[in-house]
């Protein structure tokens, strides 16, 4: 196999797996143009079309089927053996990439990723933030970072972490125009600003005792990312539901006031979570033990200050 076939093939895989050129080439650090060229030469060499191309979407032809699921194993095994030779480096180099939610980006990876490439200089993040739940296995991810009762069962996980409570949160203004909710069943009443997870509505959860309540509530603004309802929240449009830790700065500066704290359950921990298989990538491998640390180092500072 010339070198040119091996890339037309990477490059196939990419695009299959992704159902989209421009994250394939974001995904081989190439321009979408490059990724389309080489996928077409290959189409030309083989002659066969392998992909289905619309203005919104790609997908597999029954060729291209065939194709992705003889090639994609040697594809794997190959980066698995070059991974391997990570191990006779003194400096540990390659590729990490994480798959990732806004809030745990925001929470738990921002704060370390300065500190984690200054230490390990060789090595290059590669991170998509999204809330959708994703296969990060299919999706080629090296680890994911998710709350805890969203991990497969198949994976193994490390806590990087404290719980933090699930509250509902508004602006000063929007109080001074609503009265405070004093239970749960009050928000009714109020606009409340939705989230929408994979073309789902959240329902919003709480807890006192052993009273546990999950309630759908009604409001003017449906949104699809955190920050956008933490923005809205802040702007007093509505109550909006989060992780106290997502918002304890604009609590700390009045910009938010938290309610219903009797009934906020206190249970979401970020897990960083990978699959079992036997053989790490080193990039992984030492990832796991910095955020480890850094976690460690976290706990400890909150004993000495709490």
């Amino acid at each position: 196999m010339h070198g040119t076939e091996f890339a037309e093939l990477n490059a196939f895989v990419a695009v299959a797996e992704r159902s989209n050129f421009a994250r394939a080439a974001a995904h081989l650090g190439l321009v979408p143009s490059t990724i389309s060229q080489t996928i077409r030469a290959l189409e030309e060499r083989l002659g066969v079309r392998l992909l289905n191309r619309t203005t919104r979407k790609v997908s597999l032809t029954d060729a291209g089927e065939r194709l992705l699921a003889r090639i994609r194993p040697a594809i794997m095994e190959l980066g698995a053996a070059v991974e391997d030779l990570n191990e006779f480096r003194n400096t540990p180099t390659g590729t990490l990439r994480l798959n990732v939610s806004n809030v745990a980006a925001q929470i738990v990876l921002a704060p370390m990723i300065k500190a984690f490439l200054a230490a390990y200089p060789a090595i290059s993040l590669d991170i998509t933030a999204e809330d959708s739940q994703s296969d990060i296995a299919g999706g080629r991810f090296d680890a994911g970072i998710r709350v805890g009762r969203l991990v497969g069962k198949d994976m193994q996980a490390v806590r990087v972490s404290e719980p933090s409570r699930s509250l509902a949160v508004a602006a000063p203004d929007y109080l001074q125009r609503n009265p405070a909710p004093k239970a749960p069943q009050d928000l009714q009443r109020h606009n409340c600003i939705r989230l929408r997870s994979d073309s789902q509505l959240l329902d919003w959860e709480f807890a006192k005792g052993k009273n546990a309540i999950e309630m759908s509530v009604n409001g003017s603004l449906v949104v699809n990312n955190m920050n956008l309802m933490v923005q809205a929240a802040l702007d007093g449009i509505g109550i909006g539901y989060t992780i106290e830790s997502y918002v304890e700065t604009h609590i700390a500066q009045g910009h938010l006031v938290p309610l219903l704290t009797d009934w906020s359950p206190e249970h979401h921990s970020y897990y960083l979570y990978y699959s079992g298989r036997r053989q790490l990538p080193v990039p992984l491998k030492v990832f796991i033990a910095f955020v480890r640390k850094h976690h460690s180092t976290q706990q400890a500072a909150q004993r000495a200050n709490p």
